[in-house]
C-alpha cells in the first residue's frame, strides 16, 4: 500500500492522484485502480504555474521562450497573410488602449499566438497553445510594490516590442524579425533579472 509504504494519509495519495491523472499521466479504471496512462511518457513534459513561483523561474523560462520565439517570428515573416498582418495590427491597437493589467496579459498572449498561427506550423501553435500564459511570465512582479509600473506604462513598452516585430514581419524581412523578437525576449530577461538584484524573488501571486 502506498500509505503504508510512504507513511501518508489517504487524503495525501488521493490529492496526489487527483494531480496526475488532471496531468493525463493517470488513468481510473473502475474496480481495478489507477494505472500509468498509455501516452504518459508523452504528456511528460509540463510548465505548471507552481514551476514558476520565483524570478529564477521565470528567467528559465524565458531563456527556453527566445529559442521558440525567435524562429517563430522569422517562418512568421516569410509565410504571413494579409489576414495575419491584420488581426496583429488588431491586437497592437488593443494593446495600445489597455488600462488593465490582466487584459493587457491576454492581449500579449494572443500576439504571441498569431504569430505561432502565421508560420502555418501546427506544431508551433500547439506549443504556443500548451504553454498558453505560462508565455506572459506574471506581471504581479511589475505592477505592485514600490517602484511599480504602471500597467498602462506597461503595456506601452511590451507594445513598441511588439510593433518593432510586426513591422519586420509585414515587411517579409524573416531575419528582422527574429532579430526584433530576440530583443523583445532579451528585454524581458532583463526586467526581470533586475528585480532579482532588487531581492524581489518572493513567490509570484
Amino acid at each position: 500500500m502506498i500509505t503504508e509504504d510512504f507513511g501518508v494519509s489517504r487524503t495525501v495519495v488521493r490529492e496526489a492522484f487527483a494531480r496526475l491523472a488532471a496531468q493525463g499521466l493517470l488513468e481510473s479504471r473502475r474496480g481495478s485502480g489507477a494505472y500509468v496512462a498509455g501516452n504518459a511518457r508523452y504528456r511528460a513534459f509540463q510548465v505548471m504555474p507552481e514551476d514558476l513561483a520565483a524570478i529564477e523561474d521565470v528567467l528559465k523560462l524565458l531563456e527556453m521562450r527566445t529559442a521558440l520565439e525567435t524562429e517563430m517570428a522569422a517562418l512568421a515573416a516569410e509565410r504571413r497573410t494579409a489576414a495575419d498582418l491584420k488581426a496583429l495590427e488588431l491586437l497592437l491597437a488593443a494593446m495600445e488602449v489597455s488600462e488593465d493589467g490582466s487584459q493587457s496579459m491576454v492581449i500579449d498572449r494572443a500576439f504571441h499566438a498569431a504569430i505561432a498561427g502565421a508560420t502555418r506550423n501546427d506544431y508551433y501553435v500547439r506549443f504556443a497553445d500548451f504553454l498558453g500564459l505560462r508565455l506572459i511570465p506574471s506581471r504581479a512582479l511589475y505592477l505592485v510594490g514600490e517602484g511599480a509600473m504602471k500597467p498602462q506604462e506597461y503595456a506601452r513598452v511590451i507594445n513598441a516590442d511588439h510593433r518593432a516585430i510586426y513591422h519586420a514581419i509585414a515587411a517579409g524581412n524573416p531575419d528582422g524579425a527574429r532579430e526584433a523578437a530576440r530583443l523583445h525576449m532579451r528585454s524581458s530577461y532583463e526586467r526581470y533579472a533586475a528585480l532579482q538584484l532588487k531581492g524581489r524573488s518572493e513567490q509570484i501571486t
